[in-house]
């Protein structure tokens, strides 16, 4: 958003710019928290043309932002107090904080109750790593060098810059977590660790319409749960692990709106709250929807992929991008679709509260919070201007 500033007017209200008729919200990154961000500026579209409550969302953003600005300095700041109690640090022997076994098996029973495999898949990971670079001691013994030497550690293991930085995350929540829960003080030593060649999370590529018409026609010629589940996201813009972790009583198919109820199951949680919602059924979608409905001999919509107490993701994820990858742009995966029905509505003209609504996108501003949100009589008005608009 930050790369495109033409056509910009700049208001004499604080932190706020105009483009188009709709107001944004403009704050430099401060010089001394720089590499903190990927940017100088943050740039942010609050969603209206009204000056009385864009000045009312730039202020609550303003003072969001500041709290974070004041966190990373209080977080680099040298401790205050170490040159009182260097003389008297507790020796690592005698430590009464419980060590990096302890603490990995506190947080996976207590953070890790209802996640799903790959959550302590990469704990388990990451905590090798660590007791590997630097030895299984108490979480509060760890320095800044022990920190460094595990990067090193990791990048010597042949791990990209992300997958680095990622691990360093791991380690850095849990230790943090068992802390508070001990009433420790946290340890900073994994916090800001430079990581050399981090890269950028990579944008998806929307699937272009022929493309997408094209996967479904052979969708329906296939005929197979794989093919239903690759329908049914490229005409709802569902996320994969929503779509996985479906269970039959999810699709209604005999009301005035055919429509997908999109909630929390013990076996799938969701990712945001606003991904609780309801999806018309339209196009590719509804004929997937009645197809899985029609073939499962369970409860769940999708059973070859959620069969168990979780969602196997993953291995439908690789399954269907094999599939799609001669058949969409390079670049392009099945979370594209959700992409793609973005720019869908887009085009059809659907407001972006309703096109939010569809996709579960998470909603600025507390008004927008207030009352049960749209019904689907107004969402499948939209859905199928999509569909009809395209053939």
């Amino acid at each position: 958003m930050g790369a495109h500033l033409d056509n910009l007017t700049f208001l004499n209200c604080s932190f706020l710019m105009q483009k188009r008729g709709i107001y944004y919200f403009r704050r430099s990154v401060p010089v001394d928290l720089a590499h903190y961000f990927e940017k100088e500026r943050i740039i942010v579209s609050l969603r209206t043309k009204d000056q009385r409550i864009a000045k009312a969302r730039a202020k609550q953003l303003s003072m969001k932002l500041q709290q974070e600005f004041d966190h990373l300095r209080w977080r680099d700041a040298p401790d205050t107090f170490s040159r009182y109690i260097a003389a008297i640090q507790t020796p690592m022997g005698q430590s009464d904080a419980p060590t990096l076994t302890e603490a990995t098996e506190l947080y996976a029973s207590v953070k890790g109750k209802r996640k799903p495999k790959t959550f302590h898949q990469s704990l388990q990971r990451a905590v090798r790593y660590l007791a590997s670079a630097c030895g299984n001691k108490p979480i509060d013994t760890y320095s800044r060098e022990d920190a460094n030497t595990y990067r090193d550690s990791l990048f010597r293991k042949g791990l990209s810059g992300t997958s680095v930085s990622k691990s360093i995350s791991v380690v850095r929540a849990m230790l943090n977590f068992v802390c508070r829960e001990n009433g420790l003080e946290l340890v900073t030593a994994f916090s800001g660790v430079h990581v050399e060649g981090e890269a950028a999370v990579e944008k998806r590529v929307p699937v272009p319409i022929d493309d997408l018409r094209k996967v479904q026609r052979e969708c329906r010629q296939v005929d197979d749960e794989a093919r239903w589940v690759i329908a049914l996201i490229s005409d709802t813009g569902m996320r994969l692990s929503e779509a996985l972790g479906l269970s039959v009583d999810d699709v209604v198919l005999t009301s005035e709106v055919p429509h997908i109820r999109v909630r929390e199951h013990k076996w799938r949680r969701l990712k945001t709250s606003s991904s609780t919602r309801l999806i018309p059924l339209v196009g590719a979608a509804l004929w997937a929807a009645g197809r899985a409905v029609d073939n499962t001999s369970t409860d769940r919509l999708f059973p070859r992929y959620c069969s168990g107490s979780d969602t196997k993701s993953n291995s439908a994820s690789a399954t269907l991008n094999k599939w799609l990858s001669s058949r969409i742009p390079k670049g392009a995966v099945v979370h594209s679709f959700r992409h793609s029905i973005r720019d869908r509505l887009r085009n059809v003209e659907c407001p972006r509260e309703v096109a939010d609504a569809i996709g579960g996108w998470t909603r600025i501003g507390i008004g927008e919070q207030y009352g049960s949100g749209y019904s689907l009589s107004v969402l499948s008005k939209y859905m199928f201007k999509i569909v009809d608009e395209e053939n």
